[in-house]
């Protein structure tokens, strides 16, 4: 028998965290730390500034969140949570009651699409954590409704996504609002060159967290790839969704395909919500609860719901459109395979995109696999959006023609 010693089971025990929020971690069974939160918490409670990278579903919330948690118990301050997305910033507020209010961490969500009359009664209520995003925040900054001088814990999560949503000029303009000796930490699941500028400009010897290469994805998932012409694509969803029984998760590139989906889906008498910009934040907080509880089988989506969705036990994600950024893509099969799951993510391509399938395959080091595409079923036009069979665009018939103001202004009734 050997004697050498054999590694131990990584445990939250070893990671400086106190024994207050160890009794709520053991209580809600969370016993050990994912890779990204052993490497990062520590180092957090020590007041370090970090830009970690770590594939999405892997528990990087918990990994800024128990440091600032910990910290804000211990002395004053503020911590200060920008995200990319409303869904998001619902996720990690979600995540951080998990242990925030037994320390008397109040927190506050500043969202678009919700009541500022109801975020000014909650900022007046002197949060210690405030979760935003950088529209809302900057709202509020130029109203006057809010000051960012105690924040002395600044975090930016998924930081490339805003940097893609065109939130540059707000974040350097949040960065002008927080003061200049604070800790900073920075987490995502890829690291463009311009997170890295980011990262430079504003942050003291970060200590770079790379428990996976940028672009890698969570292992446990399966990717397929289906090679169809675009008219294909509402048949092939419809074979996927009866041969697969559990909840699915449809990305479609434009709020309108989105919507279109979901009708489509709904005509064939499937249980679907969908999650786009121009629903509101009620609708969008209905259908993903719905979706969770399993009032809805099938989300359909944006990439505005991409990092935002934490839901476990998604069996699917379909890509029914591939995204514009490569990147997307692995925030979008991240929804799969959560908490060492395993996962299917499936994907729709014409032939003409098969220069943005190699983007994909070389961003994520892997050969999509191709999937042979199956007998679809004859599908007849649901909607006036929908293509005939031939592929021809619809159009009314001429035994229906339109009638207005003038046609029946045309026919005037006799004087009598």
């Amino acid at each position: 028998m050997s004697d050498i010693p054999q590694p131990s089971t990584p445990s939250f025990l070893a990671l400086g965290i106190a024994p207050q929020i160890l009794e709520i971690l053991a209580s809600r069974n969370f016993t050990t730390p994912t890779p990204i939160q052993q490497q990062s918490i520590l180092p957090g409670i020590e007041g370090k500034d970090i830009v970690g990278i770590a594939q999405t579903g892997t528990g990087k919330t918990f990994a800024f969140g128990i440091p600032m948690v910990q910290r804000l118990a211990q002395k004053p301050g503020r911590g200060l949570v920008v995200v990319p997305t409303r869904e998001l910033a619902l996720q990690v507020d979600e995540s951080l009651r998990t242990f925030a209010p037994q320390l008397n961490i109040r927190t506050a969500v500043l969202i678009g699409g919700a009541s500022m009359y109801q975020q000014k009664e909650m900022i007046r209520r002197n949060p210690r954590i405030v979760i935003a995003t950088p529209g809302r925040l900057n709202d509020h900054l130029k109203q006057g409704t809010i000051t960012l001088k105690e924040v002395n814990i600044l975090v930016l999560d998924e930081a490339d996504r805003m940097l893609d949503m065109g939130f540059r000029p707000q974040i350097e303009a949040i960065f002008k609002h927080v003061p200049r000796e604070r800790q900073t930490m920075l987490f995502s699941a890829t690291m463009p060159s311009e997170i890295m500028k980011l990262a430079n400009a504003h942050m003291k010897l970060p200590i770079r967290i790379e428990v996976a290469p940028s672009g890698t994805t969570a292992q446990g998932i399966l990717q397929e790839l289906f090679i169809v012409q675009k008219m294909e694509k509402p048949a092939l969803l419809e074979t996927l969704l009866n041969e697969h029984r559990g909840s699915i998760l449809v990305f479609s590139r434009t709020k309108h395909g989105a919507k279109k989906i979901t009708r489509s889906l709904r005509a064939l008498g499937h249980a679907a919500a969908e999650i786009h910009a121009n629903r509101t934040l009620n609708q969008r907080r209905e259908a993903l609860q719905g979706f969770k509880t399993g009032k809805y089988r099938i989300l359909v989506a944006t990439d505005i719901a991409a990092r935002g969705i934490d839901v476990t036990g998604i069996e699917v994600v379909i890509n029914f459109d591939l995204p514009d950024d490569p990147n997307d893509y692995v925030h979008r099969i991240g929804r799969t395979a959560r908490a060492g799951r395993e996962g299917r993510a499936i994907s729709f391509a014409t032939f003409e995109q098969k220069g943005s399938v190699r983007d994909i395959e070389r961003l994520v080091r892997s050969t999509l696999q191709r999937k042979p595409t199956p007998l679809l079923p004859k599908r007849a036009p649901t909607t006036p959006t929908d293509a005939t069979n031939s592929g021809r665009p619809w159009r009314r018939p001429a035994s229906r023609p339109f009638r207005t103001n003038q046609h029946r202004r045309s026919f005037k009734r006799p004087r009598r």
